[in-house]
């Protein structure tokens, strides 16, 4: 998920896209299929954060049940070519709304890109530090004078630094290691002691299945803030001036969200039928997947699916600032929207 905080590339590739960048909301009303052709829907299209797999469940089951169409909605699902391109392509408009990561969102908007948090999707972290279950880190801080493997992005650098000093270890002791998206092999082959950028819900469940367990250790118990790991994205002139289309689009994937965790099964076989023939999809990942999943897409009854708040901002602006992912101070109430 989290895949490359490539802001710099992103800003300079608007700049190409800026003058051919449109909204693709606006005049896309195509005839609906299930009321004979009587009621025109709109086409809406949202871009992916990657390939098509659990997650992604909701909007599916938006699809299936016909909640789309009963807003009036004809949904068009976009799969990136480039971990740059949902942020890009929804800030330029040529796309109506994103999959994407809260610390991006900050990110883009200290480097004045026009993009806002509608909701969160996965409330919490995915992205845990991992080391084999069976070796003799039991704590971050045990990683002293060890070798962590990770997809050399500063924001992975920053949790690495802040989980390990907060559990009372030395950073500047850990050697971390460019091993690209390799994650698996570097671990399983002990060519890394440890691991930072894989998911719970992706590397830890392929590990585990592939006989190769680890111990994970939650970033949000080591000091990191509780940031929002998967969230829906739009542009503020979308937000702006189509404020209807947003709270609809909210309200079919909260629709979809609540099928999903009564129905996980159906919903999950639905997924499967459309998988791309690109990314091949287990089953029983992806079950496993929906599973760790589900219980961190809401904040265990105190905050409904799809709710944020500036604190929440805040806290992450906060830290970023002070990990120096950012450079100048970004209004932690003009990230989002009040829906």
């Amino acid at each position: 998920m989290f895949k490359k905080l490539g802001m710099v590339l992103l800003a300079s590739s608007m700049l190409a896209l800026g003058a051919c960048g449109s909204n693709p909301s606006n005049g896309g009303a195509t005839e609906g299929k299930g009321n004979g052709g009587a009621t025109e829907l709109k086409k809406v299209s949202i871009m992916l954060d990657w390939y098509p797999n659990a997650v992604h469940s909701i909007l599916y089951a938006g699809i299936d049940q016909g909640y789309f169409e009963e807003k009036g909605l004809e949904l068009d699902i976009k799969i990136p070519a480039d971990t740059t391109d949902p942020l890009k392509m929804v800030a330029t408009g040529d796309v109506d709304f994103a999959m994407n990561y809260q610390p991006q969102v900050v990110m883009a908007r200290a480097e004045n890109i026009p993009v806002v948090g509608v909701a969160p999707i996965v409330r919490h972290p995915l992205n845990w530090l991992m080391a084999p279950e069976d070796s003799d880190v039991e704590s971050p801080k045990d990683l002293e004078g060890k070798t962590i493997g990770y997809p050399a992005i500063p924001m992975n650098e920053a949790l690495v630094k802040t989980i390990i000093e907060t559990d009372g270890g030395d950073s500047s002791k850990v050697n971390l290691v460019d091993v690209n998206w390799d994650l698996m092999p570097a671990i399983t082959s002990g060519n890394a002691d440890a691991i930072s950028g894989g998911y719970i819900n992706h590397e830890q469940v392929l590990l585990k299945k592939n006989g190769h367990p680890v111990r994970a250790f939650n970033p949000v118990e080591y000091g990191v803030p509780d940031y929002h790991e998967l969230m829906l994205v739009t542009s503020e002139k979308l937000a702006e001036e189509q404020a209807d289309l947003v709270k609809d689009f909210v309200e079919v994937m909260t629709k979809g969200f609540e099928y999903v965790q009564a129905n996980a099964d159906e919903a999950l076989d639905k997924l499967l039928e459309r998988q791309d023939a690109s990314f091949p999809l287990e089953k029983d990942v992806e079950e496993e997947s929906l599973s760790v999943l589900l219980p961190l897409m809401t904040s265990n009854g105190e905050a409904k699916f799809g709710s944020q708040s500036v604190e929440s901002w805040a806290a992450v602006i906060d830290w970023m600032k002070e990990q120096e992912l950012i450079e100048v101070d970004v209004d932690a109430d003009a990230c989002f929207i009040k829906l």
